[in-house]
């Protein structure tokens, strides 16, 4: 049993209820400094954070589940990427200024509380302007407080002093094109392309501030740099969050019905489809030795975050009508084109992954790289067009063939991932002790 001294040994002691924020990691010119050798994970209270997002991603996919049409589609993009820059703008101060100090712990608590008000809010900004102000005020009141860590760390900590000040003021600006969706006499299509705006404006700005050009352009002396192994965790956190979305759905409420059913099959095939993507992302472009795209190249770590909010929202979509096919004997039209392109764009977005790795030992595998995760495509191109090829196959029958899909790409590259010359099974050689050790034991039993 574990007991509290063993929860409690990595706790270090502090004399300071509210901490000054600190840069964990910067570069100094061209040389980067860490404050500590040993890799952070992400902490107790971003996990605590991401339980809510569990929630939050349920609730914008059961509402598209339900109205599968462009116009929910949209909307689903455009209501959850808000809620994705808020949740990466925790991942950043996390990654940049990480205290766990009692202001950092109730910042969470609060952004949580602004993230419960968005999401109730959320799906129903389409049909009440009550709503659509609700959620818009939410989002603005909870980027502000983001963008206010950021601004009074810059004063705490000089070694991200210019880049967080940067962003600071990006964010500041991004929040005014919030100010259309407030006002009734805004058409419905101005208020989506300024939200379309805003989504695309976030994701370049944060490109741009950290990107080593503008550390060029101000020849700073001292530019921000990321934790990579806390990086890593926290986008694997929110991809664990995405598999939650298949496997949540094929339980409660007991979908599959009583004994061995077609609900049971597609519950099994939902389950077996969520465990080969998670075997897929952790391997990454499944080479033995290769180097991360954090680590390869400021334009390959740009891709590697960007990518990761088309990715969940693909699976998000694809994933929730899996799981909703469990009750279902028939999928109507939206849900088969929802669940084909949802895993499609998703599979597209993991090959995409797998090739910004940079492979190390090219030649030692049976398969090369490009050969090894080339299946992903395919698979990727062949979901998209299912619903219209395969039209015939009930939800059962679609739904296990998209399982076998999944099933062949997993063992392809498991097998194309081995050392050249691999054996099906390793020799029991060494079961038994030592001659002289089982002398002993046979002593020790007379």
């Amino acid at each position: 049993m574990v007991n509290c001294a063993q929860l409690q040994q990595s706790t270090k002691p502090t004399r300071y209820l509210i901490k000054r924020p600190k840069a964990l990691q910067y570069f100094h010119h061209s040389t980067l400094i860490t404050d500590s050798s040993e890799e952070r994970q992400a902490g107790r209270f971003e996990l605590f954070l991401d339980l809510l997002y569990v929630a939050l991603v349920a609730n914008f996919s059961d509402d598209l589940a339900e109205n599968p049409n462009p116009k929910h589609l949209a909307k689903y993009v455009l209501i959850f990427a808000p809620a994705w820059h808020i949740w990466a703008d925790l991942r950043e101060i996390m990654n940049s200024y990480y205290t766990d100090d009692i202001v950092q712990r109730l910042v969470i608590l609060f952004v949580m509380a602004l993230l419960v008000l968005y999401a109730n809010n959320a799906n129903a900004v389409d049909e009440e302007i009550g709503a659509l102000r609700t959620a818009a005020g939410a989002y603005v009141v909870a980027r502000f407080t983001t963008m206010m860590i950021f601004l009074i760390s810059s004063f705490a900590s000089y070694q991200h002093r210019v880049q967080a000040r940067i962003l600071a003021g990006f964010m500041f600006v991004g929040l005014l094109f919030v100010v259309p969706l407030f006002f009734e006499g805004v058409s419905i299509w101005t208020k989506i392309m300024v939200v379309v705006v805003m989504i695309i404006y976030q994701e370049a700005t944060w490109a741009i501030t950290l990107s080593p050009w503008i550390k060029r352009k101000l020849k700073l002396t001292y530019s921000t740099a990321v934790d990579i192994a806390h990086e890593v965790d926290r986008m694997a956190a929110f991809f664990i969050i995405i598999l939650g979305e298949f496997v949540y759905s094929i339980i409660v409420g007991n979908p599959a019905g009583t004994g061995l059913s077609s609900g049971y099959a597609k519950a099994v095939g939902t389950l077996v489809i969520a465990f080969c993507l998670n075997w897929i992302y952790v391997t990454g472009d499944g080479s033995l030795q290769a180097t991360h795209p954090i680590r390869r190249s400021a334009w390959t770590a740009f891709a590697f975050f960007l990518l990761h909010l088309p990715l969940a929202m693909s699976f998000l979509i694809g994933g929730h009508i899996l799981a909703v096919s469990v009750r279902l004997k028939e999928f109507e039209y939206g849900q088969r084109w929802l669940l084909g392109g949802g895993l499609g764009i998703g599979m597209f977005c993991l090959w995409v992954f797998g090739m910004l790795f940079r492979s190390d030992d090219e030649g030692q595998l049976i398969m090369s790289r490009w050969l090894r995760i080339a299946p992903r495509l395919v698979v990727a191109v062949v979901l998209v067009v299912m619903p219209e090829t395969h039209r015939h196959l009930n939800a059962t029958e679609f739904v296990i063939t998209v399982m076998a899909l999944f099933v062949l790409v997993t063992l392809w590259e498991t097998a194309g991932g081995l050392l050249k010359g691999a054996q099906l099974y390793e020799s029991w050689s060494d079961r038994h002790p030592p001659k002289e050790d089982q002398v002993d034991i046979e002593n020790r039993e007379q």
